[in-house]
């Protein structure tokens, strides 16, 4: 039986307006918390403000905060809305990424640039933001990716802008023990949305389907209830980069 739940907490979620952000939300909300969910422009507001909703029939406090991430300033004041809307904060989660695959011999600087302010940099500075504004015994979860640990072509500035993030959550993690705050990253598989579609053909998608579990992508549904764990009986795991992909690569 659960010794520890989301009720009466108040969480962040960086992207937590769709897709496995939007789940996260829902899943905080339907455990008695209330979320702050973030959407990064106009395009995605639809999305998050049915994000919201949901979160409110379930019973909980929702606010819609939105921002470019890659701007500290904007990490900043993310973090100082959400507390200012819903009190302390308790947990914080950051889903957002970018997913490029392209070879590194057409990869343009301006595409570097973006892949790393997006998965590395503003990872960063959201750890940094959730340390100065968690409240003690928080938890702090960035979605990171499988590829880490994975051996294949395309994804060099994906998964080396995903792959300081461990060094980044290894540090956290020790430099916020004495506070009781966990600091973990969630590695999902290749994921069934419209993210990784986008990147592959037909057949790289079969290929990827046969080494998982199941020969099927990894599901939201798969990845949601691990974040809400880690905030809840599974904060004693910290520091640890968690590879949730049904067996697609291990180390």
């Amino acid at each position: 039986m659960s010794q520890r739940t989301l009720a009466g907490k108040n969480v962040l979620i960086a992207g937590g307006g769709k897709n496995l952000g939007g789940l996260i939300s829902r899943l905080a909300a339907a455990g008695g918390a209330n979320v702050a969910v973030h959407y990064n422009s106009a395009a995605s507001r639809p999305d998050a403000e049915e994000t919201a909703a949901a979160v409110t029939a379930a019973g909980g406090t929702a606010v819609l905060l939105s921002g470019d991430l890659t701007e500290p300033e904007n990490v900043e004041k993310l973090f100082a809305d959400a507390a200012a809307a819903l009190g302390p904060l308790d947990v914080a989660v950051n889903t957002v990424g970018k997913v490029l695959r392209k070879p590194i011999v057409e990869t343009t600087e301006d595409e570097y640039d973006s892949m790393f302010d997006i998965n590395s940099k503003a990872a960063y500075f959201f750890i940094k933001e959730a340390g100065r504004n968690l409240a003690d015994n928080g938890t702090i979860v960035t979605i990171v990716t499988s590829l880490l640990a994975a051996f294949t072509d395309g994804y060099s500035t994906y998964a080396g802008g995903k792959s300081p993030v461990e060094h980044f959550t290894r540090a956290a993690a020790k430099e916020f023990a004495p506070r009781g705050i966990s600091v973990t990253a969630v590695a999902p598989g290749p994921m069934d949305t419209p993210f990784f579609y986008g990147q592959e053909t037909p057949e790289r998608v079969e290929f990827h389907k046969s080494q998982a579990m199941g020969g099927r992508l990894t599901q939201i549904e798969d990845i949601a209830p691990i974040v809400t764990f880690l905030a809840t009986d599974g904060r004693w795991i910290t520091g640890q980069t968690i590879l949730a992909n049904g067996g697609y690569t291990t180390r």
